[in-house]
């Protein structure tokens, strides 16, 4: 003879206590910050972050405050026919090194300058197989003037507008710019280095 089910007579009152409990796990999880992928921002993240793109040459479209709110990064306006689009090499030596100690580079083509490819698909070749980046590339904006993109705007309030393509900017973990680097400071500068390891 089968044992009698003990979940058929479950104290009603105690029924009710064990739902309101799991109900209230996911908020109590929330509270301590814990599997929240959407952290706070104070004012200045936001206008960095409260956005989202496409990555390049794809369907995908990503969130910067899921992505990238509460690291240090390094952000840089590129292009694909460029005398320092060799620099790519560099800064991907650059998300190899400091990767693991949290260090996000972050690439945004733009044809400001008239230096970009027309076609996404070339400057994606250019990024990914020609200099084999790794780190985040994003569909190509706007970085300077009335047309710039929100988080360019935001850069520049606290920094400078991008003066040519391949400018370097230090952000720290609270979305303030530390450190700004034309394009003639290779990513292997050591002022540069110096820069990034002081957010890590």
């Amino acid at each position: 003879m089968r044992p009698p089910s003990h979940r058929r007579f479950l104290n009603p009152a105690r029924h009710l206590f064990v739902a309101i409990a799991i109900a209230l796990i996911p908020a109590a999880t929330m509270a301590a910050g814990q599997g929240d992928s959407a952290p706070t921002l104070n004012t200045t993240q936001a206008a960095l972050f409260d956005h989202d793109l496409r990555r390049l040459h794809s369907d995908e479209v990503v969130n910067l405050r899921e992505r990238f709110a509460g690291h240090p990064l390094l952000v840089v306006n590129t292009a694909s026919h460029c005398g320092f689009t060799g620099q790519f090499e560099g800064l991907e030596a650059l998300h190899q090194r400091y990767r693991e100690a949290g260090l996000k580079v972050v690439g945004f083509p733009s044809n400001d300058f008239r230096q970009e490819a027309d076609d996404e698909a070339e400057t994606a070749a250019v990024c990914f197989v020609n200099f084999g980046v790794t780190f985040d590339m994003f569909s190509p904006i706007s970085v300077r003037g009335a047309d710039a993109h929100p988080l360019f705007r935001e850069i520049a309030r606290q920094s400078e507008a991008p003066r040519w393509n391949f400018h370097k900017y230090v952000i720290d973990r609270d979305g303030q710019v530390v450190g700004a680097f034309p394009s003639r400071v290779r990513p292997d500068a050591a002022e540069l280095r110096a820069a990034i390891e002081k957010v890590l």
